[in-house]
């Protein structure tokens, strides 16, 4: 009999979206899935998961299919909903920041302490080290399974403005800037005086459009995956903080599947998430001269002056994502604060 793991509701939901990839085997499938994401269907993260689940098709021999929905499938609050149906068990993959799981189990924030990573390289082997698989203990204790090589790439971020660009902490002051959810992001810019506004991915556009913010803070890939460079004006070259796209399972779900099944899931999420991390650094790498092409205006910046804004900031993380996970952050990238 076969293991039916999503809801109707969400399949038919997809469908009508006519926005997911359905990664379906030649025979009846035991076991069916849902795997969110909260990327453009044209994105280096989505292309990567739809190929990654084909693997696992493939190499199952149809016992597993499984519906890639980019844009988390529309869905109106965005990656907490998705979240909450992950821990839920109505979809069984996701991929997320830290700074959003952080919301539930704090000490995954801390892929996202600014200016902690010098390089998205650099973040890689923290996260799959130490510091990555304590941050997977603490998750698996709120009902979500962490891939041991789960840190699919974003980038590092940096700040794309209309009004101005941003040199200096002055620059940000009175900007309204979208940030995701999470706490560290609303500290981190209130930090430099500017007004964080939270939304989705898939809404930034409309607020920029809008003038709900000013600007808006992402690796460049995200300007071209959701069309932003076709409003801002300006790319400050911050490099603030690394962000990546956690790999995550319902951890019910992963305990019940054979441990055939997730040795080929398991193999197939490390091989995809390091080539996506070699593709979405090379589309990164590609873009500034593509911008500039388009009339996009760099500027580097000196983080010097950021940094010294960040000192409170820097001891309340401490204290919140207690002394384990602090030493075990520091042991990758020196020390903080």
């Amino acid at each position: 009999m076969a293991r039916h793991w999503t809801r109707r509701s969400v399949l038919t939901g997809a469908a009508a979206a006519g926005s997911a990839v359905i990664v379906r085997p030649a025979l009846a499938a035991e076991y069916r899935f849902s795997q969110y994401h909260n990327q453009a269907a044209g994105g280096t993260l989505h292309q990567n998961l739809t190929a990654m689940w084909a693997a696992v098709a493939a190499e199952t021999n149809g016992r597993v299919e499984t519906t890639v929905y980019p844009e988390n499938n529309r869905l109106p609050g965005g990656d907490p909903d998705a979240l909450k149906m992950l821990i839920a068990g109505e979809i069984q993959f996701f991929t997320l920041m830290g700074g959003i799981i952080g919301t539930v189990v704090p000490v995954a924030e801390a892929q996202q302490l600014p200016f902690a990573f010098t390089s998205a390289a650099e973040a890689h082997r923290a996260i799959d080290g130490p510091l990555g698989r304590y941050i997977g203990e603490e998750m698996a204790a709120r009902g979500m399974y962490l891939f041991p090589v789960a840190g699919f790439d974003n980038g590092m971020r940096q700040v794309a403005s209309i009004p101005r660009p941003v040199a200096a902490p002055q620059d940000f002051v009175g900007m309204k800037i979208r940030v995701p959810p999470g706490q560290m992001m609303l500290d981190t810019f209130g930090a430099f005086g500017a007004q964080p506004v939270t939304t989705s991915a898939n809404q930034i556009y409309d607020a920029l459009k809008t003038g709900r913010v000013d600007a808006q803070e992402n690796p460049l890939a995200i300007l071209q995956g959701f069309r932003l460079h076709e409003l801002v004006k300006y790319v400050s070259l911050t490099n603030h903080m690394w962000s990546g796209f956690n790999a995550m399972a319902h951890a019910a779900t992963w305990k019940a599947l054979p441990d055939d099944i997730k040795g080929v899931i398991e193999r197939n999420v490390t091989k995809y998430v390091r080539r996506q991390r070699q593709d979405q650094a090379a589309l990164n790498a590609s873009l500034r001269d593509d911008f500039a092409r388009r009339g996009l205006v760099f500027n580097e910046v000196d983080q010097a002056a950021f940094r010294a804004r960040l000192p409170g900031v820097y001891a309340t993380w401490k204290e919140r994502l207690g002394a384990k996970c602090w030493s075990l952050l520091e042991a990758e990238v020196g020390k903080l604060g």
